[in-house]
């Protein structure tokens, strides 16, 4: 596998991954153009990082890394992870583990001394997954939609 900055003709790929699980399937949706509009704002930013992991020519997984600068814990940057989807003929080959990797590697590259992510209550697969990775549920994430 692969794994690199996606480009604009990986998003429709992405999309499909961020679709393919009943939470996707109620979330994503939206029309082709606001997802470009999307990858062009993240692909501008220094900041944002939008990895793929491809094998073969298919885009097998994606992750979306943010760094944020931050005041608290001594003005610590952090990486924040998002989005995170292996294609689910694909799971559990270690994939997301070396998607995983390369996300951590980048962000302390940028400089991050913390490394984030929240995931969904539903997908207790996926909380696994993150704790084998040392990741610690140390906080209550909240979400209001605007």
């Amino acid at each position: 596998m692969i794994l690199r900055d996606a480009t604009r003709a990986d998003v429709p790929a992405i999309v499909a991954l961020l679709a393919d699980d009943p939470l996707g399937q109620r979330r994503e949706g939206a029309a082709e153009n606001a997802y470009l509009t999307a990858y062009d704002e993240i692909a501008a930013n220094p900041m944002y990082q939008l990895i793929v992991g491809e094998v073969a020519g298919r885009i097998v997984a994606c992750a979306q890394l943010t760094m944020l600068a931050g005041l608290s814990r001594g003005g610590a940057r952090r990486g924040l992870i998002e989005a995170v989807r292996v294609a689910a003929d694909l799971r559990s080959q270690g994939i997301g583990a070396r998607l995983m990797v390369e996300c951590e590697t980048r962000a302390r590259a940028a400089g991050c001394d913390l490394l984030q992510l929240t995931t969904d209550n539903s997908r207790i697969r996926a909380h696994a997954f993150y704790a084998g990775l040392g990741f610690q549920a140390s906080h209550l994430g909240m979400k209001k939609p605007l």
